[in-house]
Order: structure tokens, then sequence, then C-alpha cells
């Protein structure tokens, strides 16, 4: 397949959980939000010289490669691994910037506020993840193994739970009344053994019984 076809092919998927697209690459610490949602969720790629509406413009200078490099090595917290494949189409080229899933998670980017946040790629969108999936990544770092247990705080935190509507971290502490900190190490393990989902909706991690 020559360059034209394969790029015009991504193209076509749109901006999707492992793909989005960058007219112009000019603030590696806005960049490296990107990287940190892609390497903390399924991995994905940058395709920069393409506009948001999918015409290709062209990467313009070397320094955008060089932003982006730098985006992953030095404002994402550990660094994320990054490679780049050029393609030329006609006269113009698109770079594509590939993000594996990162096996040292959380992978923190500069937020606004200029403070180091672990992001989460959702759809086509980069969110900062919830204080629940950063407890899930500290439980897969651990050497303890992690053991299912129903005790009464379990079972009635998950009778509060059952037969209602999906409720925040928030909601749910008040519910409970127990300390937040417990809600949500109770959360990461219910989440990963399947009793429990997390949903983004409205702007807010939801949660609620499976």
């Amino acid at each position: 397949m020559d360059d034209s076809k394969y790029i015009l092919g991504l193209i076509s998927e749109g901006e999707h959980e492992q793909q989005d697209f960058k007219y112009k690459v000019m603030d590696a610490e806005k960049l490296s939000r990107s990287v940190s949602a892609f390497a903390n969720t399924s991995g994905g790629r940058l395709l920069v010289g393409v506009r948001d509406d999918g015409v290709i413009s062209g990467v313009r200078s070397e320094e955008e490669i060089y932003m982006l490099h730098v985006a992953a090595m030095e404002y994402c917290h550990p660094s994320s691994s990054i490679h780049f494949d050029t393609y030329h189409i006609g006269k113009r080229t698109v770079v594509v910037a590939t993000i594996p899933r990162s096996s040292h998670r959380p992978v923190k980017g500069t937020s606004p506020d200029g403070c180091h946040r672990a992001f989460l790629r959702i759809a086509d969108e980069n969110v900062i993840a919830s204080p629940v999936h950063l407890q899930m990544w500290r439980d897969d770092d651990s050497t303890v193994p992690l053991v299912m247990t129903y005790t009464d705080e379990e079972s009635t935190f998950l009778h509060q739970m059952d037969g209602q509507t999906a409720m925040t971290l928030n909601q749910l502490t008040r519910r409970s009344g127990m300390p937040r900190q417990r809600v949500i190490k109770l959360l990461a393990r219910l989440i990963r053994f399947g009793v429990v989902s997390c949903e983004y909706e409205g702007g807010k991690f939801m949660f609620k019984t499976l």
C-alpha cells in the first residue's frame, strides 16, 4: 500500500480512542496530555499534519517532530515511548507518532495548571484519570495478591449501590458514610473483579453495579 492510501485510510477512521489529528505541534506541554492519555489507555497514534476535519495540511518543519519527542520524554513522567513514521502525500508530509500502552502506569502529562496528572483517552477526548484509576494502577504494582472478599463492609457497600442509578465517587462517599480513600480502594477492587462498572458520562466518572 502506498503512503497516500495508507494515510487516507487512517484519516477515514476519524479521531477515536486510539487516534488523534494534530494540525500543528507548537506546545509540548499540551501535547504531553495526549501522550499520557494514549500511554495509560490502549496506546494510539497522532497524525501530525492533519486538521481536525481530516484535511491534510502537512508538517511544516522538523521542529514539530522535536516537540513531540520533548512532550514524551520531558513533559511526561515517567517518560513515554514514542515512535515516528513519515509519509509523503503529494508535496505534503504527514508524521504518524505512535505511542504504545505503557507497562508503568500512570504516565502523567502536564495539566493546564502546571501539575503532573494522569490522563485517559475516552472516545476522542483526553480526560484526567479518576482517583479510582490511580488506585487500580497502584494495585497493579503491588506485590500483594488481590483477593475479593465479602465482609460486612463490602456487602453493605454493594447493597447501597445495588439497584441505584450510576453515582459519582463523591455521591458514593456521602451515601456510604465511609472515608473517601476506603471507597476508592473498594471501587478499584470491585471494578477489577467485574462487580462494578466505571463509565464516563457528562464529564464525570460514574460507578454502578453490574
